[in-house]
């Protein structure tokens, strides 16, 4: 660029018949000092790229809700301070936890037996193409509408066939009542008996493991299976085929029904069937690229400007 401006300047000189001079060489100092600060007004936040990214977890706290047996986190700092005789501040924290609460990951081996367990799950199965299954029209705050295999040849026939290795993620909507448990979970009290919110029928698990082949199932609520059912058909149909699920997502408003990639990432728990998990999608170009767009845009807008400048000083 400043090559460019040197050109633009010793021609300008020689078209007038004229030596660079004194006065030219500040023009083009200004000139330049003209282009930074318009990119610098222009060029946006450097971290720019991170907005091609979603966080799907909900953050781990005393408000975060467990399933209705299980205990909830626990969470003790033991140290929050400056240590005697130094100058540094220091914390440490000690947390327990049931492993089936918050956004977690429900390993195959949570309903089938001799399936991977957590640590098991390959890397290829977590960093995975997302089908999103948008539901959240029918579920409209009712807490009896749940995912069938309708839902998914619907879906189909508006993007095209669920692609292999995909993890199929149900927006039903009801993360909006997170973590206010009477709302989310249809009980204040920890009694399973009065569980409600949308789910996954298990026609609709079994048609994904017939006739797709998909490496997990993640939605926006407790669970994969319809509350007070007699018999887990979702969670043992998935499981035993060494489907993983997901359960308590973030975000999935925020995701294209396809191109979206998500990182799934466990606690790493040998032997368990489940895990706390950190859940992360990153967004296809275009998505959620404007600020890097504008950017660029941005740049050259400056470059243009500044250049226009410099030539009309050129011309007095």
């Amino acid at each position: 660029m400043r090559d460019f401006m040197a050109t633009v300047l010793s021609w300008q000189s020689r078209r007038r018949g004229l030596k660079p001079t004194h006065k030219s060489i500040i023009i083009w100092h200004v000139l330049v000092a003209a282009y930074v600060l318009l990119s610098s007004f222009t060029k946006g936040d450097s971290n720019a790229q991170n907005f091609n990214f979603v966080d799907l977890s909900h953050v781990f706290d005393n408000t975060t809700i467990y399933w209705v047996t299980e205990p909830p986190l626990k969470l003790n700092v033991t140290y929050n301070g400056t240590l005697p005789g130094k100058t540094y501040w220091y914390q440490k924290d000690v947390f327990s936890a049931a492993t089936h609460g918050g956004t977690h990951l429900d390993a195959p081996c949570h309903f089938a037996k001799g399936r991977w367990c957590v640590s098991d799950i390959p890397l290829d199965h977590l960093v995975v193409p997302a089908a999103v299954i948008d539901i959240s029209k029918e579920v409209s705050g009712d807490p009896d509408v749940h995912l069938t295999s309708d839902h998914l040849l619907d879906w189909e026939k508006k993007h095209g066939q669920i692609r292999d290795g995909s993890l199929v993620l149900v927006y039903t909507g009801w993360s909006k009542f997170w973590p206010d448990p009477l709302t989310y979970s249809g009980t204040e009290e920890r009694e399973k008996s009065q569980l409600r919110f949308p789910s996954i029928e298990g026609e609709a698990a079994k048609w994904l493991v017939e006739r797709r082949k998909i490496v997990g199932v993640g939605l926006d609520t407790m669970s994969l299976d319809i509350p007070n059912g007699t018999f887990p058909n979702t969670h043992v149909t998935l499981m035993e085929k060494n489907i993983y699920g997901i359960e308590n997502v973030n975000n999935l408003d925020m995701l294209p029904p396809t191109g979206a990639t998500v990182f799934v990432m466990p606690m790493k728990l040998k032997w368990a069937s489940g895990a706390p998990c950190r859940v992360v999608a990153q967004l296809p170009a275009g998505s959620a690229s404007g600020a890097t767009s504008y950017t660029m845009l941005g740049s050259s807008f400056a470059f243009l400007v500044a250049l226009v400048i410099g030539l009309i000083v050129l011309r007095t």
